[in-house]
């Protein structure tokens, strides 16, 4: 077995054309956009580059068969205990010995780089996306979202590896009961004349971007890796998501129009993605929009719930829940909500989406292995 630096096109090809290979009779797999793996690695569109380095490899076998691949990587701005290097995009045969090949050659590539440890399998990016081993919940995952085999658990704990922390996902049946406790509080809620609710529309952009900044800072800045939003930043994650922005699903809470509440969610991209095998050239582009207009997405997910910190336990959620789920219920044929994942370390985001009467529906996986094999292992910190 031999280790290939990619660095043809034909190389890419392969990167991204072995996980459909692997997976082509699971029927759960959704094959991601190859723009959006290939962003990740393009030095110009990425911006981890300016501090860190990042290489991938395909893995033959002796008959030049690629039986796995994996990227590997280092970044100042990812701060751990030790100096901790990460793997991502690792796919691989069911087979143990190959695996560990895979796995022993990221340890070496980052041993040599003065690495003390390894996270994965993680991104060269930000956690939004291609983060973490699937572990549980074997469904089609959300857009973004990593999918892989279930037999890659054994591989990476056979191997050393061990749990840093769980991510896990909520989900909930849009028309499954709202407890009585919400609507309870939006009865009383409703009766402060002061309060209102609004569902963002697109017309009005920039101030819902502008109202989302400042919620988002005063609610979630404080939490341990919380960062500050500008305007500037919001308002061009708001201008990307504008083409499937749905009027009818987030919303959010006033108090004499100062906004105190958030409720950010969108369509499930995958449902429609999953019919256009990675690809989005001006074909598939025209496709997209036809199945937008044509094809019925009955999955929504859920980005954002928050409270500034003066409205807690005040029942603003409960208020912007049922306002918000009374409507879409009647104006959307979105069936299921589920939202993306929130880590083991932070109860407090974890009691919000319980809040929100969901249940567990997946699980993946944060790995460590230390290369100091003799060193005590510690999980992430609790926010």
């Amino acid at each position: 077995m031999k280790a290939i630096k990619i660095v043809s096109h034909n190389h890419i090809q392969e990167f991204l054309d072995f996980p459909g290979r692997l997976l082509m009779n699971d029927p759960n797999y959704i094959r991601p956009l190859d723009q959006d793996i290939e962003q990740v690695f393009d030095e110009k569109k990425n911006k981890f580059f300016r501090s860190g380095e990042c290489e991938r490899y395909l893995f033959v076998n002796d008959i030049g068969e690629t039986v796995g691949k994996i990227a590997v990587f280092i970044s100042k701005k990812y701060k751990q205990s030790q100096p901790t290097g990460g793997i991502g995009f690792f796919d691989c045969i069911n087979d143990q010995k190959t695996a560990d090949f895979i796995l022993n050659f990221a340890k070496s590539e980052l041993q040599q780089k003065g690495m003390e440890a390894m996270d994965g399998p993680i991104s060269f990016g930000e956690r939004d996306k291609f983060w973490g081993l699937l572990i549980d919940g074997f469904s089609e995952p959300l857009y973004g979202m990593n999918y892989n085999p279930s037999y890659y658990k054994t591989l990476f704990e056979n191997y050393g590896f061990q749990i840093y922390f769980n991510q896990l996902c909520f989900g909930r049946k849009i028309h499954d009961p709202v407890a009585e406790n919400f609507l309870q509080m939006h009865a009383r809620i409703s009766k402060n004349k002061n309060i209102s609710a609004k569902r963002m529309k697109v017309k009005n952009l920039k101030k819902f971007a502008e109202d989302f900044t400042e919620v988002y800072n005063k609610a979630w800045a404080s939490h341990g890796e919380g960062k500050q939003l500008s305007n500037f930043q919001t308002l061009k994650l708001f201008t990307t998501l504008k083409p499937v922005i749905n009027e009818h699903i987030s919303w959010f809470v006033y108090e004499n129009e100062k906004p105190i509440a958030v409720w950010m969610n969108i369509p499930d991209l995958n449902q429609w993605f999953k019919y256009l095998n990675g690809k989005f050239s001006l074909w598939q582009k025209l496709k997209f929009l036809f199945l937008k207009t044509f094809k019925t997405n009955k999955k929504m997910v859920g980005l954002v719930f928050g409270v500034v910190p003066e409205w807690h336990r005040k029942g603003i959620d409960g208020y912007m829940i049922w306002e918000g789920t009374r409507h879409f219920r009647k104006t959307t044929s979105f069936e299921d909500y589920e939202m993306q994942w929130i880590g083991d370390f932070n109860p407090k985001m974890i009691k919000i989406a319980e809040n929100l009467e969901t249940e567990v529906t997946r699980k993946l996986a944060t790995y460590r292995f230390l290369f100091d094999r003799a060193k005590e292992f510690e999980r992430h910190k609790i926010l």
